[in-house]
């Protein structure tokens, strides 16, 4: 992504929490970034709704690179689920952009957690995270228990547990260790 496009995304990012996206225009998005709407059509063509998805992806590409450095030095794959699952839930509480946009955009931002943007999520998880985990479970099972643990944390994030805190390490250990190992039998080691 050049500059110029990452300064774009910066400004519908702006203009996207201060009005919600109804509300931002083309003209709205340039006049933040300091360029013309030609220019941001040339580099985003589509508009408004392609910059949006382009928005999109940078966030879930940043989101799961920061899930990636947390779980460096995992040292078994329980603890690998676990400080996925703990740090995935912080990220998405900590997200100030998240926040506002279920807040000013529930229905859209719904959307884009779940029916819309799922198949998207699942693709990114498993791209950063199912080579941490195939080395336990084999590719098939890595790529399932993936699956599992994004429609797993969504879920917890928008509809909070009284029993399960997933932001909590104790909590979900407790979590990966009652409902999630016993599904997936890791390959025994030679």
């Amino acid at each position: 992504m050049t500059q110029a496009e990452t300064h774009i995304l910066d400004a519908a990012k702006a203009c996207y929490e201060r009005w919600g996206i109804a509300k931002v225009s083309i003209d709205d998005i340039a006049a933040e970034a300091g360029v013309s709407r030609a220019t941001l059509y040339r580099m985003f063509p589509g508009g408004k709704d392609v910059v949006f998805d382009a928005l999109r992806v940078r966030e879930l590409e940043a989101f799961f690179a920061e899930l990636k450095q947390g779980v460096i030095g995992a040292t078994d794959l329980e603890d690998l689920l676990v400080r996925a699952v703990v740090v995935a839930t912080r990220e998405l509480r900590s997200d100030r952009h998240l926040a506002v946009m279920l807040a000013s955009e529930p229905g859209d931002t719904l959307a884009q957690l779940t029916v819309q943007g799922l198949p998207r999520i699942i693709r990114m998880a498993s791209l950063f995270l199912a080579p941490l985990v195939e080395p336990h479970l084999g590719r098939r099972n890595s790529a399932r228990l993936v699956e599992l643990l994004a429609r797993l944390v969504i879920s917890y994030f928008l509809a909070p547990s009284d029993h399960v805190d997933l932001g909590d390490v104790d909590s979900a250990r407790l979590f990966v260790q009652d409902l999630v190992l016993p599904t997936f039998q890791p390959i025994p080691t030679p």
